[in-house]
């Protein structure tokens, strides 16, 4: 049996294949063209980028399995499980996982573009079990930290910290463009970190401070904003590094506190953020000893994928 898995996320267009026992048998994804000096793109724009991607990444995924083992199709149809939570954008992946449905005579399952993350991360790392755990989706355009309990078809989540303005994506992405880099300007931002062997410095974000699991970044935006405006080419490497370091005294600030409050061992790391490099040897090196662990999953993963979905799909099919 083979599951399949769609995710038109504002960003990325992502097709995957997974079988039975959650072997990954395809994973295929290409960004959406973003203009040079944009921050991002209309949904009108995303929605019409994804609908034209989309059949040429279904011929790839078509050539790398049997189309009659196919037994089910997963979709994310909105950012998150919850009312109101709606993105044009993945309509294109909605509709493209029906044609898949009526052609195959096989159901096809809607997730949130989270829940996927989540199955992306914690279904192909360490098994959560039955016990609830934190997870940290870290995407251009979420910084939740959620309470995730697995379920018979996916996760049950509950937000109970994270950003409560803009995420680190727009943080990261926002700066990057100012200063030149192309959207999204993780990876670039990431390399550039990597060349710092040790903190700096640099002090442009001040103090982000945390309480209860919960933050804001609006002002350390507009310090970066005008730092950017007025910044020295040499400066820029210990900025970069000081925004990934800031970000890693966030999360183990953060783990620290939900995982005491919730009596949990484990805290899992989602989204495009959490495949930083730089933030990742930042982590292991704060992280307390003995009192949780952190897990990322591969970093392929991290970023925006359909793998999550298909495997949702499975475990519906599963559980039908």
């Amino acid at each position: 049996m083979i599951h399949l898995g769609i995710d038109t996320s504002n960003y990325k267009t992502s097709l995957a294949a997974v079988d039975e026992d959650r072997h990954i048998l395809s994973n295929i994804s290409e960004y959406l063209d973003v203009p040079k000096g944009e921050r991002g793109l209309r949904q009108s724009d995303a929605f019409f980028k994804h609908s034209n991607k989309l059949p040429f990444l279904t011929e790839k995924l078509l050539k790398t399995i049997d189309g009659g083992d196919v037994s089910s199709v997963g979709v994310s149809y909105a950012p998150r499980r919850v009312e109101g939570s709606y993105m044009p954008c993945f309509l294109a992946g909605v509709n493209l996982g029906k044609v898949i449905s009526e052609l195959l005579g096989v159901p096809c399952y809607e997730f949130s573009h989270q829940e996927g993350h989540a199955a992306a991360i914690i279904d192909t790392t360490e098994d959560a079990g039955d016990d609830p755990v934190i997870l940290m989706h870290l995407s251009g355009g979420t910084t939740e930290f959620l309470k995730c309990t697995p379920s018979k078809a996916g996760y049950n989540t509950e937000i109970v910290g994270g950003s409560l303005d803009i995420s680190f994506g727009q943080l990261i992405d926002r700066f990057g463009v100012a200063i030149g880099l192309p959207f999204p300007a993780g990876p670039e931002m990431d390399k550039i970190a990597e060349t710092c062997e040790a903190k700096t410095d640099s002090d442009v974000l001040g103090i982000i401070r945390v309480k209860d699991g919960y933050f804001n970044l609006s002002g350390p935006e507009t310090r970066l904003m005008g730092f950017a405006s007025s910044s020295k080419e040499k400066d820029l490497r210990a900025v970069i590094f000081e925004i990934m370091d800031k970000i890693s005294d966030i999360l183990i600030e953060s783990s620290d506190y939900l995982c005491e409050k919730y009596g949990t061992e484990k805290v899992y790391m989602a989204g495009g953020v959490a495949s930083s490099i730089t933030i990742r040897k930042l982590l292991k090196i704060k992280q307390k000893r003995g009192s949780y662990r952190i897990l990322f999953g591969d970093p392929a993963l991290s970023g925006d994928n359909a793998v999550g979905t298909a495997i949702l799909a499975g475990k519906a099919f599963n559980h039908k």
